[in-house]
């Protein structure tokens, strides 16, 4: 299994925030916590400061991995991946998150790219909001994610995102890698708790032996330095009752 985070299970803070400085804040609070393993960035910081510009934020710090959601990467043509993989690598940032719903080439490649770049590759397939899957009125066919994180696996891939306040698809994913990967040989990345109905015990129940919580707004929306680490404490707290 390509190893991200060091420990088996930690919470993962999404730093959904609107400034460096907010930015700043949260590495500070969390800095430190047991049980946080990495971060997690994505539009709201890159697009209006640069990526390179919102690692060094976080690195001044900590040196806990750094992931890149491109919200969603891996859905343009194939041979974009690689302009995309030097472009992350690029910033410092240690890993990304592909939702590659562009087809089973441009996975392929995408995945292909970041390799090639010494990024560790998370593959999601399936997502947190409702009305996602064709049967629940949305546009990805039901076998979507499935063929996914199947194709995923075949290509190196041992990181995956799954979407935490879906449990039973948490278990069903959860079984179909340890069909392909067997036990013990894969991570889960969880988002969608709280804000978005989640709960941390109730999917690390199903999600196995590795497992990743994302948390954003339980620990970001406190206000100032010591209320974000008291959040991130009881956040991490819960994982820690799963060890």
């Amino acid at each position: 299994m390509e190893k991200l985070i060091a420990q088996q299970k930690s919470v993962i803070p999404a730093c959904d925030v609107a400034s460096r400085e907010k930015l700043r804040d949260l590495a500070i609070a969390t800095s430190g916590v047991a049980g946080i393993g990495g971060y997690k960035v994505g539009l709201e910081l890159a697009i209006p400061f640069g990526l390179k510009k919102v690692v060094e934020t976080i690195r001044k710090e900590s040196q806990l991995p750094i992931i890149y959601d491109h919200q969603k990467g891996g859905t343009d043509i194939p041979n974009l991946g690689s302009k995309f993989a030097r472009a992350v690598k690029s910033s410092g940032a240690d890993a990304v998150i592909l939702f590659p719903f562009g087809g089973a080439a441009t996975e392929r490649e995408w995945i292909k790219a970041c390799q090639k770049e010494g990024l560790v590759v998370l593959v999601g397939g399936h997502m947190t909001q409702p009305e996602f899957l064709a049967t629940e009125g949305g546009f990805i066919a039901d076998s979507g994610p499935e063929q996914i994180y199947k194709r995923a696996a075949e290509n190196g891939v041992t990181n995956f995102v799954v979407p935490g306040n879906k449990t039973e698809f948490v278990l069903k994913y959860r079984q179909l890698l340890e069909g392909l990967l067997g036990q013990g040989n894969f991570a889960l990345y969880a988002p969608g708790f709280i804000a978005q109905g989640g709960i941390i015990s109730e999917t690390g129940k199903v999600a196995g032996e590795n497992w990743h919580a994302i948390v954003g707004s339980a620990i970001y929306k406190a206000e100032g330095v010591e209320n974000m680490r008291k959040a991130a404490l009881e956040v991490t707290s819960q994982i820690a009752t799963l060890v």
